[in-house]
């Protein structure tokens, strides 16, 4: 029976996350599984990965082959590393001690590259909120501005408002009290010209 270890699916659309499975190589991808040793979430950054790294390399040595994503996760937690330290243990290369000591050295190292990506990235996440608060504090700015010219803003007086203002007279007020002035004169003249029309009519007849 060929065993592989491999990824079960879970979670929802677009959000997945999946189990690390002992399986036959046989049954479906999210069917019946062996043993579950882990688990696998691709949706934080950096990746979270829970994984017993001991039994991971004990089915290995057995003969489990892991599958290329699996690969690369046992790669990134040192199973393969620590494989690769018991075969030169087996083969006298150096002791259990030393490999004890090599494996501590490269978790070492390995927290620290860890350590120094997840301060990079909160670097950039940092740099992109001071960035968009910059942003939206222009935009805040500008659209403040825009009020407040809008509440400040007024027409612009015209000519004749600041003589009304002044209380001087405008052409317009001159012209409107000269015009009861003719009316009032135009009367008079009608009843000079009356009587002169009539004495004339009287006239004629006698000529």
């Amino acid at each position: 029976m060929a065993v592989k270890i491999r990824l079960q699916r879970q979670g929802r659309k677009k959000t997945p996350y999946y189990y690390v499975v002992i399986a036959d190589s046989r049954s479906p991808r999210d069917g019946k599984f062996i043993e579950r040793i882990g688990t696998y979430n691709p949706n934080t950054n950096p990746a979270t990965i829970d994984l017993n790294g001991d039994k991971a390399l004990a089915w290995m040595e057995k003969g489990a082959i892991p599958t290329d994503t699996v690969h690369r996760i046992l790669s990134y937690k040192g199973v393969l590393f620590r494989k690769h330290l018991n075969r030169g243990v087996k083969k006298g290369a150096f002791t259990a001690e030393d490999a004890e000591k090599k494996f501590g050295q490269w978790l070492e190292e390995k927290a620290g590259k860890l350590d120094q990506q997840i301060n990079r990235l909160k670097d950039e996440l940092n740099k992109e909120e001071r960035t968009r608060m910059e942003r939206e504090s222009k935009v805040a700015h500008a659209r403040a501005q825009e009020i407040l010219a809008k509440k400040l803003g007024a027409p612009v007086p015209s000519e004749a408002a600041e003589g009304e203002e002044e209380g001087g007279e405008t052409p317009a007020n001159e012209a409107v009290e000269a015009a009861p002035v003719a009316q009032a004169e135009t009367p008079a003249a009608e009843e000079t010209a009356a009587p002169a029309a009539e004495e004339k009519n009287n006239e004629e007849p006698a000529a």
